[in-house]
């Protein structure tokens, strides 16, 4: 009887793995990553988005002005609310304390532009009363705040 050499892995011929495979790099894009984070963002900019507006609802009367061209520093606002209170940005302070607070504010500025916001149904004195202590704090360039799309002199809605 003769003896044989058997290959182990049975068969006849010589299979070989290719190792190509492992050395290649990976074509397919793992998107489950990049959805998470864009998920996060849209959250983040849909929280955000409503707190980068002026905090103080008012009714601004309508003009046919045009916009003011904006200086770098973050422009400064006082706001007469409906009921009367008076507002620096967003901090509600006293008609007595206005003009100490806004001194304090005018020394720290480059600018002495100030934008005052009233609401329509305020009365003129209250809002000439408040322009008096804009001018007395030190700020001489006062905007007032309208919306647009307001008559013109010329009777026509703008």
């Amino acid at each position: 009887m003769g003896a044989g050499v058997m290959k182990s892995g049975g068969g006849g011929g010589r299979r070989r793995r290719r190792r190509s495979n492992r050395n290649q790099p990976m074509s397919e894009i793992n998107v489950t990553p990049f959805v998470d984070v864009m998920l996060v963002l849209l959250i983040i900019f849909m929280v955000a988005a409503p707190l980068l507006t002026v905090g103080v609802p008012v009714e601004l009367p309508e003009t046919a002005a045009t916009a003011l061209e904006s200086d770098d520093e973050e422009p400064l606002t006082v706001t007469i609310t409906a009921e009367g209170a008076v507002m620096i940005q967003e901090t509600e302070v006293t008609r007595e304390d206005l003009v100490g607070r806004l001194q304090g504010i005018a020394a720290e500025r480059d600018s002495d532009r100030i934008f005052l916001r009233a609401d329509g149904s305020n009365a003129w004195n209250q809002v000439a009363e408040i322009m008096g202590a804009l001018n007395a704090a030190g700020f001489s360039n006062i905007g007032l705040v309208t919306d647009v799309g307001g008559p013109t002199l010329g009777g026509s809605d703008g």
